[in-house]
């Protein structure tokens, strides 16, 4: 007899349910009747071939080790054409939701076991809840009730996939200049400095100008503007003010010198943003750091507190910049990075690149670092974060905040709640 499928059932969700054996383990049977002790279920296998490897399975007095396949109906078996494909020869057991199909040929097929009165009907109806619900999260009315530990622990891990993420480029840069740990700071510092809108204008314009060009006139802060303006394409009208002229001149002979060739100046944006953020002053601010910072990178791994690091970061720009937001622009008093600025950069560039430093070679003591400056850090004020705030969730510290931003961006908006350890939590909470 065909019967049909519950509606609240997913793949996902069965092969989570057997993983985590969140089924009656007791009175199993194969539909012909032999008794199934499912002593471990189990490696979740991602790739192709069985669902499950290496699981331990008792059917009736035997004791098997090897595959496990999963569908949702007995006939996907077929359907799938696995009677034909030498990947499953070794599945020792079939688990379904549904019996459907009458004929199943025990000779030629692996023993088969229906889960369907196993299961319990509430792990189904709080996972159509989560999947349904159209909230800022879909757990945003149980999220609070998860214990604290498991939230600490959750976090931690969604940080390190953050910063993962997040170091993929940092890989690609190391092995485009052969282990250069200096220019991939570099690199990243202004990517971080253009950040949040002008970060690949930034990023091209260090990559026009390697960090041993630059370091070769770190004495000279006016030499070190020159080049960044200049070949930010910022140095091409026309100026009255004397201190822009002056900057033309000394890049002209440096372009000539070392034959360079600006970005376009269309690349930068400078609407719906506050003077504080303009290119102009993020670029007076790197110029600035390079110059106080010779081997910036080294510094940073000589730090042995945040405070050092906020030290570091904190750069006066030079006497022009104090006074301007724009070349040619009215006097008026500037000031430098604020703290908030520096905290952001050192979240979202100098912190993530020591973790990483740390796991290329190998020293955990430099990944720890990294995450206890994270907490050292206050939270970050964001939409995002005061939604969490809003439905209970506290953020103490930096990697509160980072954390909560990856479990939402990569998590519950596309509802991966089966994969997230608070959602999973909910989904078994009172059945295991």
């Amino acid at each position: 007899m065909i019967v049909s499928i519950s509606p609240l059932l997913t793949e996902d969700l069965f092969q989570h349910i057997w993983q985590f054996r969140l089924f009656t383990n007791s009175n199993l049977t194969t539909t012909e009747g032999e008794p199934v002790q499912v002593l471990y279920p189990g490696l979740h296998n991602h790739h192709a071939g069985p669902d499950f490897t290496a699981a331990k399975i008792k059917i009736g007095a035997t004791l098997w080790a090897g595959n496990v396949e999963l569908h949702l109906r007995t006939s996907d078996w077929y359907r799938h054409g696995h009677q034909h494909n030498g990947q499953y020869s070794n599945v020792i057991l079939h688990v379904v939701f549904e019996h459907d199909v009458e004929f199943y040929d025990t000779d030629r097929m692996p023993p088969c076991v229906e889960l369907q009165q196993y299961i319990p009907k509430m792990l189904l109806r709080r996972y159509d809840t989560l999947r349904q619900d159209a909230g800022f999260v879909p757990c945003e009315y149980g999220a609070a009730q998860v214990p604290d530990l498991i939230w600490h622990n959750w976090k931690e891990r969604l940080l390190v996939e953050r910063w993962e993420r997040k170091t993929g480029t940092l890989q690609t840069w190391l092995l485009q200049t052969k282990q250069n740990w200096e220019e991939v700071c570099y690199r990243a510092v202004a990517h971080g400095f253009g950040l949040p809108v002008n970060e690949a204008a930034f990023l091209q314009l260090a990559q026009s100008l390697p960090h041993n060009l630059l370091a070769r006139h770190r004495p000279s802060l006016m030499q070190l503007e020159a080049l960044l303006f200049g070949q930010a394409g910022m140095l091409q009208d026309t100026f009255a003010d004397a201190y822009p002229q002056e900057l033309q001149k000394e890049y002209a002979y440096l372009r000539h010198k070392y034959k360079l060739q600006p970005i376009p100046a269309h690349l930068w944006k400078w609407l719906r943003m506050r003077p504080a953020s303009f290119p102009t002053l993020r670029i007076a601010g790197l110029a600035a750091l390079l110059h106080q910072s010779p081997n910036l990178f080294s510094r940073i791994l000589e730090a042995e507190s945040i405070a050092a690091l906020e030290r570091l970061f904190t750069v006066q720009p030079s006497a022009y910049w104090q006074e301007h937001y724009r070349f040619d622009g009215p006097v008026t008093q500037t000031r430098c990075p604020g703290r908030l600025a520096v905290h952001n950069i050192l979240i979202n560039t100098i912190l993530p690149i020591l973790f990483l430093y740390g796991r290329e070679k190998a020293m955990s003591y430099y990944q720890d670092r990294a995450l206890e400056f994270m907490e050292t850090l206050p939270a970050e004020e964001n939409k995002i974060s005061q939604a969490w705030e809003d439905i209970g969730i506290r953020q103490h510290n930096a990697l509160d905040s980072q954390a909560l931003l990856q479990l939402k961006q990569q998590y519950c908006d596309s509802k991966q709640c089966l994969k997230c350890a608070i959602g999973a939590k909910l989904l078994r909470q009172g059945i295991v």
